[in-house]
């Protein structure tokens, strides 16, 4: 299982074509390779989402310079395509959105507190390259997309798997067999996914293992997680927190939940409507802004 590591050594990417800057050629101009041209230096992006389908993506990135430095600026241009050769398919901005919650919430390895978020579609699968450049900021990043036809983890319109996850009832209030969250994230350990689903209530899933995640990405998400669910405490919404160890030791490897739910990396943060389906789904990282926004739909 690929853990969501942001400061990881960041992706190799495949040589799509030449560019002035790395290669013996001047990119052409209209290409993807002319966007990577621009003045400064080229990084690989630090990707914290990788399991992407044809159709609507959002993909996550950091900029790191070459001194380990995270550039933030607001936005940040981005280009999609097939190869630095060929034109953009895509054209747009990422946002810079907070990892975890402000002031509460520990900083992810190398001090990162933000990321950026990108929302773009592409309609066919394939292999893609994306060039982004924070605005503002001479220096541009460069990594691979690999788009399935059909994503590991389930997808929007997706039946949510009704798994019997654990909760305070059924571990007779055992919390520490429940969550690695200190203080413990009670509010999120009161329902199962299937008797979730059997009641027809609308729920937010979060996957996520607060004290052993390894870019502690994993810890905030469960803190946006609790700050929404204060928001929408009296509106029916169910929010619910697992664990992805089994008894919650990563000696022991993941636990069966993770492997109903073909989790191919963590955290996440799923979105399930009164009719069982997934309306969401968030990889990696998420803003309360973010999953506000998407509860509120969840609600209407």
């Amino acid at each position: 299982m690929r853990l969501a590591v942001l400061l990881a050594a960041a992706l190799s990417v495949a040589a799509c074509g030449s560019n002035g800057k790395n290669g013996t050629d001047t990119a052409v101009k209209g290409t993807l390779g002319a966007e990577l041209d621009r003045p400064g230096p080229d990084v690989a992006l630090v990707q914290g989402t990788a399991d992407y389908a044809a159709g609507p993506i959002r993909a996550t990135f950091l900029v790191i310079d070459s001194k380990s430095r995270a550039i933030e600026t607001p936005r940040a241009h981005v280009w999609v395509g097939k190869s630095l050769n060929s034109p953009p398919l895509v054209t747009t901005e990422a946002k810079l959105d907070s990892i975890g919650i402000p002031g509460k919430s520990e900083s992810a390895g190398g001090g990162i507190s933000k990321i950026y978020v990108a929302h773009f579609d592409l309609p066919k699968p394939g292999k893609y390259v994306m060039v982004a450049e924070p605005d503002g900021a001479k220096i541009q990043g460069l990594a691979d997309l690999q788009v399935a036809s059909h994503p590991q983890a389930p997808a929007v319109g997706d039946k949510a798997i009704p798994s019997r996850t654990p909760t305070l009832a059924s571990t007779h209030g055992n919390v520490a067999a429940l969550t690695t969250a200190n203080p413990p994230d009670l509010a999120l350990l009161k329902y199962s996914v299937a008797d979730s689903i059997k009641a027809h209530a609308p729920f937010v899933l979060v996957f996520a293992t607060p004290k052993f995640c390894q870019s502690r990405t994993c810890g905030p998400v469960v803190d946006v997680a609790e700050a929404v669910q204060k928001k929408f405490a009296d509106k029916g919404i169910r929010f619910i927190h697992v664990e992805i160890y089994k008894d919650n030791n990563p000696a022991q490897g993941y636990n069966r939940f993770v492997g109903e739910w073909h989790l191919p990396s963590e955290p996440w943060v799923f979105l399930v409507g009164r009719d069982g389906k997934i309306k969401q789904r968030f990889e990696g990282s998420v803003s309360e802004e973010e999953l506000s926004a998407a509860v509120k739909q969840l609600q209407s």
